[in-house]
């Protein structure tokens, strides 16, 4: 099973629970069953200073991932790690109003 790390800094009311079972069956949809990866609510602030930190681009956005391969063959009993994906709900939201996808 995908163990999911979820960590709320976003200030939004988020069911962690339920998005740790969310992010299992997406990586099930693509075939990882087994790992370790975290997930990250973060405000806008936050967003735009990994932004800047990591991509070197000065605003805030909706998601940023960080992989790690994670194929490489590890020694018995080592969980394979798949990396971090930041969320920022508020941008997310934003994003999804535009498109008309969200209320």
């Amino acid at each position: 099973m995908v163990e999911v790390e979820v960590v709320n800094r976003s200030g939004a009311a988020f069911d962690v629970d339920e998005a740790a079972t969310l992010v299992r069956d997406v990586l099930a949809e693509e075939g990882i069953v087994d790992g370790e990866m975290g997930l990250a609510l973060v405000g806008a602030d936050e967003s735009r200073a990994l932004k800047r930190e990591h991509l070197g681009i000065d605003e805030a956005t909706d998601a940023l991932a960080f992989p790690i391969d994670g194929r490489a063959e590890l020694p018995s009993g080592l969980p394979r790690q798949l990396g971090d994906v930041v969320l920022c709900p508020s941008i997310v939201g934003d994003e999804a109003r535009e498109r008309s996808h969200a209320q």
